[in-house]
């Protein structure tokens, strides 16, 4: 269920949340790939999901740890085979997300799934409804202790929003608090313990996590 207020509970639970990879040029240069001809898609455990203010853990198996701001779409109703407009129909909401993720094991691993599904790796909040923001030309910056990593615009997206939500419902029946990661800009970087990482979107407000490491086995 949605939350009524623009905050994301910590318990938030989404059924599913849908991840796309390499939806901004610049990141696809950056990690030294080529544009995709269409959406990358991968999934994110719902238990990764934490708000504002909590903290991001750094597990004890991944040695590089990596911020990716996002815009993140939250799904208002049962949508399945839709078009580009009656996806957007059916979007509830907005929100910042951080999509972080263990490099590292991304690597060596054939899929991404593993790599971004610990515990504390998907911040998501404040959520504002879709009737209140256009979200096809937004500001999205990351910035670490107050130093900006991230910065482009939603409009720079390879797959606009509504065709990437038309795409991911051809496959699967998208529910009511389904989370859609939208992708990352260039920039993505290393988290370390002490670090504060924020993700701020244009109308949309700003999401701020502290990072720390996972304490170590009795």
């Amino acid at each position: 269920m949605i939350p009524t207020d623009t905050r994301v509970a910590p318990d938030l639970r989404p059924g599913k949340i849908i991840g796309v990879g390499l939806n901004y040029a610049g990141h696809a240069a950056q990690v030294g790939r080529p544009a995709p001809r269409r959406p990358q898609i991968f999934l994110k455990a719902p238990s990764a999901v934490i708000g504002d203010g909590r903290a991001i853990v750094l597990p004890a198996e991944s040695a590089r740890v990596e911020h990716e701001a996002e815009l993140a779409v939250v799904i208002g109703r049962t949508m399945r085979r839709v078009t580009a407009r009656g996806a957007l129909e059916g979007i509830a909401g907005y929100c910042c997300a951080n999509d972080v993720t263990a490099r590292d094991i991304q690597h060596s691993d054939a899929s991404p799934d593993y790599a971004k599904s610990f515990d504390t790796f998907c911040p998501l909040g404040p959520i504002v409804p879709a009737s209140c923001v256009d979200p096809h030309d937004l500001r999205i910056e990351c910035l670490v202790n107050g130093r900006l990593r991230q910065g482009a615009r939603t409009s720079d997206m390879l797959t606009p929003i509504a065709d990437l939500v038309a795409h991911i419902s051809a496959a699967m029946t998208l529910r009511p608090g389904d989370v859609v990661l939208t992708g990352t800009p260039a920039g993505t970087g290393p988290l370390r313990a002490g670090d504060a990482v924020t993700v701020t979107i244009d109308r949309l407000g700003s999401l701020t996590n502290p990072v720390t490491a996972e304490a170590a086995s009795p």
